[in-house]
């Protein structure tokens, strides 16, 4: 099924597939309005200043006209969102150089019934590497950043078109969520940095004991996941400044 979505995005120019709105700029915004810099006491996290990773010798940018696949040449690695102040680890992300496999990525989906088939596409599809970083707080919010990278956007462009494209409520059922998610109308995209997309999900009332907050970022030859949760219910304030923070650094 893969194959047949890549021989149909080859023929056109792919930009991403996740319509729901553009990532924040930080040039484009005063201090105070992006997320992570504002000294206010509103429920965000204290996050390390963010630092664009550094290149190889002779690498483009991944979005320049001279890298047509949209390809990051940064260290996976360095391309994940650091974890804030007062975090703790998640052990179960603490691979070589933050790498995983495809089958601990998979566990996100729990019991979601394309997990199969994602399995096989992620091995027959283009993809080259996944990294991963998880933490969590004093207050017990969790959270757990995947960034999936293939060979160029259109491999990534045609597995996220299959498995996570928009359809007004989340294609796919992550591990914890017991009733249906929905577009979260909360996360405001600001302005966009080109080729970033994003869709951006809420676990809808009445949720099970934990309640589940996730988002798509597709960037190039990268799609992230982005997810996090708590008991009782998970603040919107911190996955919001997670998720916009995600997609500057991919930007």
């Amino acid at each position: 099924m893969l194959r047949a979505v890549l021989r149909w995005t080859s023929a056109v120019a792919v930009f991403g597939v996740l319509g729901s709105g553009v990532a924040y700029g930080i040039a484009a915004q005063e201090r105070t309005d992006v997320p992570g810099l504002s000294t206010r006491n509103d429920g965000r996290w204290a996050y390390p200043k963010l630092v664009k990773p550094a290149l190889p010798a002779g690498a483009a940018l991944p979005y320049a006209a001279d890298n047509p696949g949209m390809i990051h040449y940064a260290d996976l690695e360095q391309l994940l969102l650091p974890a804030p102040a007062g975090s703790t680890p998640d052990p179960t992300l603490k691979g070589d150089r933050s790498r995983i496999t495809a089958d601990r990525f998979l566990q996100e989906f729990g019991a979601d019934n394309r997990v199969s088939s994602m399995r096989q596409d992620l091995a027959q599809g283009g993809l080259r590497q996944i990294a991963a970083r998880g933490w969590t707080m004093p207050d017990g919010t969790a959270t757990r950043i995947y960034l999936v990278r293939f060979h160029s956007s259109g491999y990534q462009n045609a597995f996220t078109t299959l498995y996570f494209s928009n359809t007004g409520s989340a294609p796919r059922r992550l591990s914890d969520i017991e009733g249906e998610s929905s577009l979260d109308e909360g996360y405001i995209s600001g302005n966009g940095i080109p080729h970033v997309r994003h869709d951006v999900y809420v676990e809808a009332a009445p949720s099970g004991p934990v309640q589940v907050r996730h988002a798509y970022i597709a960037a190039g030859d990268i799609v992230a996941l982005v997810v996090q949760s708590r008991k009782g219910s998970a603040a919107a304030v911190p996955f919001h400044q997670t998720t916009v923070l995600q997609e500057q650094l991919l930007g």
